[in-house]
């Protein structure tokens, strides 16, 4: 749990009053082999922490006197208005959480006008995700090596409704995240991942050994891919790219020369451990951008004064991994949209203390680094 906020023991979902509560109340709910999956690291998980600290060492300016009544949170992501500049990010596996899984998920972020970002690895069909977001989500794509399939998947994304296509570039093998390896993580039996394999497959992958994820991921990405590649994958969508997992300067340019918007995350410290942290990253790659796209950040976002920085930075959005997950834990749908609002309400206030009526009005003179 995050160390510099406190939880209150023992609350219910309606009494929560920060997304620490949540978070508790959330792995009060889990079984240890969900728990470990959501809340792992890879390796010494220093990477994991430091998203966290980026943020609480990064202080605010605050102006004042300024006519803060009435105060907009509203922003928009592509062209899709949210009532905040917050989403949810992609996470594998909604099902250990909770039996409505990736389908409370969407729902949550369409009752609140936010957006959601459906694995590759979901428990839940894409189609039947999509029907359930109404619009309100975006379709993250790990590439197989199976070009037909991923061809597949993307056509289905589309047809589905997805509005963007949310490329991961930084997992061509699977961070070693040891409490999955050492307790052999395994799906349970009634959970599936629809979109790229059957159960039957799945529960033939080996768990005797190290974490199934990990052994059956082994083979099954494309870890050929380059920049070069991208002209494929844009002849196989219509949808807007994003590149998920860019981390420097070199590589946002890339992708902003390959007309792809830029979202920066070290996949919540899951992947290569003493890596940068996301927010700690975003000052270079905004100016390597110089505006030429959108860009979103995700990890170690837990309070409405992270929102407001990564914002006054350049992001347009941030997204939340694993406090989406607690919430769907603690309550499915309910403890989603709770998370969501808590959020939602922390960063108006933050914006008024600020002296900040609008979105606009983050910028980085609002942030000490």
């Amino acid at each position: 749990m995050t160390p510099d906020v406190q939880a209150t023991p023992h609350a219910s979902l309606h009494d929560a009053v920060n997304l620490a509560d949540i978070e508790a109340l959330g792995r009060a709910a889990l079984d240890r082999n969900a728990l470990e999956y959501y809340a792992s690291g890879a390796n010494d998980e220093h990477t994991l922490r430091e998203n966290r600290a980026a943020f609480t060492r990064a202080r605010l300016r605050p102006r004042v006197l300024v006519d803060v009544s009435g105060v907009d949170t509203g922003t928009s992501v592509l062209g899709l208005p949210l009532s905040s500049p917050i989403g949810i990010a992609p996470s594998a596996f909604h099902g250990l959480a909770h039996p409505d899984a990736e389908r409370a998920t969407a729902r949550a972020a369409h009752a609140r006008d936010s957006v959601m970002t459906l694995s590759t690895f979901s428990n839940t069909p894409i189609e039947t995700v999509g029907a359930d977001a109404q619009g309100r989500f975006w379709f993250q794509l790990y590439l197989l090596r199976d070009r037909a399939l991923s061809r597949s998947i993307l056509g289905r994304a589309h047809a589905a409704g997805a509005r963007a296509l949310v490329f991961t570039v930084d997992a061509p093998f699977l961070g070693r995240r040891e409490a999955n390896e050492r307790h052999r993580f395994a799906l349970p039996a009634h959970l599936g991942a629809p979109n790229v394999a059957s159960r039957d497959i799945l529960a033939q992958v080996e768990t005797d050994r190290g974490s199934q994820l990990a052994n059956y991921f082994r083979d099954l990405a494309d870890k050929t891919f380059t920049w070069r590649d991208l002209d494929w994958l844009r002849g196989q969508t219509p949808l807007p790219i994003i590149l998920k997992g860019i981390l420097t300067a070199e590589d946002a340019q890339l992708a902003a020369e390959h007309g792809c918007h830029v979202w920066v995350s070290n996949h919540g410290g899951r992947q290569l451990d003493t890596a940068i942290s996301s927010f700690e990253a975003l000052p270079e790659i905004v100016d390597a951008v110089a505006g030429r796209t959108e860009i979103y950040l995700d990890g170690g976002v837990t309070r409405g004064t992270d929102v407001l920085k990564a914002v006054a930075l350049g992001a347009r959005a941030v997204f939340l991994g694993r406090a989406a997950l607690w919430g769907l834990a603690a309550g499915g749908q309910t403890g989603v949209e709770r998370t969501l609002e808590l959020l939602q309400d922390e960063v108006r206030l933050a914006m008024a203390l600020c002296g900040a009526t609008r979105v606009e009005d983050l910028t980085p003179a609002l942030v000490r680094l």
